[in-house]
């Protein structure tokens, strides 16, 4: 169920792959001109276009006995409506009919591609998942879907992450969504969003109440940001799960993020991870794991904290009794601080933590013999450290599924 969040990596074996992508990348590239002629010639309404041949009366029925009427109706209007914004038609979006989801990541739209699809989208009611990553539709493409994404009551999980959306992007996309109680997933990953995008992110958490899962990890958001972000989380209703790694978080703005987690009783998951929490945000962490009785899952991996932070995170641990995964990971907290939190787990007994992850930290004996009499008092938890693994009932895979997607 967790958040989990990246650059290019390939294993061994994928390059045996690499020859049929190209190959659809070729036939997808074909299949884009031919949509582009189409939207030249047979939309443009000239006289030839009225007396096609018998090849292209033979292509339509076929397309006919594919599609059915509404969609040659979307398809259609999707082409007109490229050919008014002088656009390459997606093929993609031809192919995918009224599927459930519109995978449109890796196109190259651009702000004028998001123009002409915004068009089509208004008329179509099937599509329930818009992904869009990767397009390079910036702050004038996300001002030209805000329309239909305003509108729609089908889509309600979008992803628009790598699209160079900056503030004014966070300004259109947001708006929209707070006039569109459908919405329930949004991915906004690696858009440049820094301290004047957070005022209109907060103002989404304020109103949005059926917003369930946000994505602002790999942005810029500081720690002005934080204390902007710290008071809406903290009143939001309805948020589960919220990941905001690879962002610069840290100070003052750390502390007001995390005190949020002291009033917010829906959030499930949270990914803070690859910030600057430090010891100073940790300790407020812990101050709210005190109250917090309905967090599950939480990364603070490689966010600056030394063992006099894991001290203080491990006094929330003592009593807190929701908090199955946690993960503190790549902390320069040493042997010390992991010894200090196992010890405070080991003090609540009343504890559901399932998986403990002190990956990439050295431990000592001592730490070893104090897990093994943790393991007596809570059999089911697996502890994870960069020397040893104690051993669990249930392996840290099955703690962690990845969730598919929050549509009804």
């Amino acid at each position: 169920m967790g958040v989990t969040m990246r650059g290019p990596y390939k294993r061994p074996g994928e390059n045996e792959g690499e020859e049929e992508e190209e190959e659809e990348e070729e036939e997808e590239e074909e299949e884009e001109a031919a949509a582009a002629a189409a939207a030249a010639g047979h939309l443009a309404g000239a006289p030839e276009a009225e007396q096609r041949s018998e090849v292209d009366s033979d292509s339509d029925q076929e397309t006919e006995g594919i599609h059915g009427p509404g969609e040659l109706v979307k398809d259609t209007l999707y082409l007109r409506s490229c050919q008014a914004h002088r656009v390459v038609p997606a093929s993609c979006f031809l192919r995918q009919g009224s599927a459930p989801e519109l995978n449109l990541r890796h196109r190259g739209l651009g702000p004028q591609g998001a123009r002409a699809l915004a068009f089509a989208l208004n008329s179509n009611p099937c599509v329930k998942r818009l992904d869009l990553r990767d397009n390079g539709l910036c702050g004038a493409g996300a001002e030209a879907l805000a329309g239909a994404l305003s509108q729609s009551s089908s889509i309600c999980d979008v992803d628009l992450s790598e699209n160079q959306l900056g503030a004014v992007g966070a300004q259109a996309v947001c708006a929209a969504l707070m006039v569109n109680p459908t919405m329930q997933k949004i991915q906004l990953a690696g858009n440049g969003l820094d301290e004047q995008a957070a005022p209109y992110l907060a103002e989404l958490l304020l109103a949005h109440t059926g917003l369930k899962a946000l994505d602002l990890s790999y942005n810029q958001l500081n720690d002005q940001a934080g204390e902007m972000l710290g008071p809406a989380l903290a009143e939001n209703t309805g948020l589960t799960e919220l990941n905001i790694n690879w962002n610069h978080l840290r100070g003052p703005g750390a502390v007001a993020f995390a005190r949020a987690l002291e009033a917010n009783i829906f959030l499930r998951v949270l990914d803070i991870s690859y910030n600057g929490f430090g010891d100073p945000g940790a300790s407020a962490v812990g101050e709210a794991l005190k109250t917090n009785n309905v967090l599950e899952e939480l990364n603070m991996s490689n966010n600056r904290i030394s063992a006099v932070g894991a001290l203080s995170l491990g006094l929330g641990l003592r009593v807190n009794q929701t908090l199955r995964i946690l993960v503190m990971s790549r902390n320069p907290m040493r042997g010390e601080g992991c010894f200090g939190v196992l010890k405070s787990v080991r003090d609540n007994p009343g504890s559901a933590l399932e998986l403990l992850d002190f990956s990439d930290i050295q431990v000592d004996r001592e730490f070893d013999d104090l897990a093994i009499s943790v393991k007596v008092i809570l059999p089911a938890l697996y502890i994870k450290t960069a020397a040893h693994r104690v051993e669990s009932k249930r392996l840290a895979s099955s703690l962690h599924p990845v969730p598919t997607g929050v549509c009804p």
